[in-house]
């Protein structure tokens, strides 16, 4: 008993100097502060192992000491065009840039996101589709291939990419494959041995310092790009594996949006891709002019900014892009999105859209691929349906598009969910694009999916079981953590 008690008492202990820490030292928001003391207190020993692996505070650490790359150019450029954006008659080409003038000021201003106009965007919103179409571009490669997924998996499209990679690093093709070390977890060493024998690089973003063991779940790079010669950019929701293909069962089809872009924005993700690999490998890319498109190279007429946001930032970057849009609706807002755990910020800006009669429609899967957000997602669906927001559930296997499309004049596709852990604890990357044509089929493709989807009303929400209501209510609470 002596024994026993020793033992309560320490963890009692352990667990009020944890508590101390989270409040005094790390600084952290009231609702991840009051999140993790609830974890404590009702687990004490298993929460002390999850603070561990989820909670650490890294940003004091030199992960967030990115090297810079001023040789480009980017932030004398993006000073010199906040300039020019900003002088008094100043029109841009593309009409919707002109209607959401504050939006491409906003996002110079705070994250120096260039601005460019020339842009050919091609909507990918199949799998089969973009994967057949970025091996296309992989065997027409000349230069080189900078390619960047959270996730790869170890099966069949997997090992299709390595062989196609591989492929083109022997013919002489300058070939960076970067990952994340979490999120590509099944990735072995082995795995990528053809691409290194063929004289490839893949590194591996944020590893561990042990080998079956990662303490650091969070600050994962969510991020997922391919740059191609410069030239051909894609960013966009899907990752690689057999899944995004439709191919597992447990998930059936696979809803994602991504975009294949030629133009002016591709320096931006160029530039991305670079700051990201220049971090993770001993191996830095200098500058090179054939990197980037050459000024003017593109012949399309969209206007798109490329915005990233992470823990490194001083802003939430991507959400304020989010919430400015919201902010500007006058008529209709479309979202999709895998995980709807937003903080109270975006809630009120939706709420309020919705209550001044903006037609707001939010698109969420009917399946969990993660349980607890799964279970805070509907949470925070019933405080939209209480303000008048549609609400549909995806029936058509899973939907992990990532996008919003305000008044079919501008929109937002990336990698970033409506969620705290791409606000803040992920490195994202999305596109905002100001055109008309390509919101309007963003909202066709809404529309179509609202065919395959069922409306979410209030007497059916309503309705929920008693274990339902107590799994939201306990998933809302460690919603600032999950």
């Amino acid at each position: 008993m002596n024994v026993l008690s020793w033992l309560l008492g320490a963890v009692l202990v352990l667990n009020m100097m944890l508590a101390t820490v989270i409040i005094f030292r790390e600084r952290r928001d009231i609702g991840s502060t009051w999140a993790w003391l609830l974890v404590l207190y009702f687990i004490p020993l298993l929460g002390f192992v999850l603070y561990l692996f989820f909670a650490q505070n890294f940003k004091r650490t030199r992960l967030f000491e990115w090297k810079e790359i001023d040789r480009t150019g980017t932030e004398e450029a993006a000073r010199e065009q906040l300039v020019r954006v900003s002088e008094a008659g100043h029109a841009m080409r593309n009409p919707a840039a002109n209607d959401y003038h504050d939006l491409i000021v906003m996002h110079l201003k705070a994250k120096l996101a260039l601005y460019s106009e020339d842009n050919e965007v091609e909507l990918l919103l199949d799998g089969k589709r973009k994967f057949d179409r970025l091996f296309r571009d992989i065997a027409e490669a000349k230069d080189h291939i900078h390619i960047q997924y959270y996730i790869i998996q170890k099966d069949e499209l997997g090992a299709r990419l390595i062989r196609a990679l591989a492929e083109k690093a022997r013919s002489g093709v300058s070939v960076r494959l970067l990952y994340d070390e979490l999120g590509s977890r099944g990735l072995h060493r082995r795995s990528l041995q053809e691409l290194r024998d063929a004289g490839g690089i893949a590194e591996a973003f944020f590893p561990s310092k042990f080998r079956l063991i990662n303490f650091r779940l969070n600050y994962r790079n969510h991020r997922k790009l391919v740059i191609i010669d410069g030239k051909i950019g894609y960013v966009g929701g899907f990752n690689v594996g057999d899944e995004y293909l439709g191919l597992d069962p447990k998930f059936g089809y696979w809803r994602d949006t991504h975009l294949r872009i030629r133009g002016g924005a591709v320096q931006a993700m160029q530039t991305r891709f670079i700051l990201d690999w220049n971090q993770a490998s001993r191996e830095d890319i200098h500058y090179r002019p054939n990197l980037f498109p050459e000024p003017g190279a593109g012949s399309g007429k969209t206007g798109v900014q490329i915005v990233a946001s992470g823990p490194e930032s001083k802003l939430e970057y991507i959400k304020n892009g989010y919430v400015k849009m919201i902010t500007s609706a006058k008529r209709s807002i479309l979202i999709q999105t895998p995980y709807f755990v937003p903080d109270a910020g975006f809630l009120d800006a939706l709420r309020i859209a919705a209550l001044s009669g903006v037609q707001v429609s939010i698109m969420i899967p009917d399946k969990p691929d993660h349980p607890f957000i799964y279970w805070a997602t509907l949470s925070h669906i019933g405080v939209m349906l209480r303000a008048g927001v549609s609400v549909y559930l995806y029936h058509n296997g899973f939907m992990h598009s990532k996008t919003i499309v305000v008044d079919e004049e501008i929109a937002s596709v990336g990698t970033a969910n409506m969620d705290v852990r791409s606000f803040k604890l992920n490195f994202e990357v999305n596109a905002f694009l100001y055109d008309k044509e390509i919101s309007s089929k963003l909202a066709d493709a809404f529309r179509e999916d609202i065919k395959v989807s069922e409306l979410l009303t209030t007497d059916k929400y309503a309705r929920r079981s008693r274990l339902v209501r107590v799994k939201e209510s306990v998933s809302r609470l460690l919603s600032p953590i999950l």
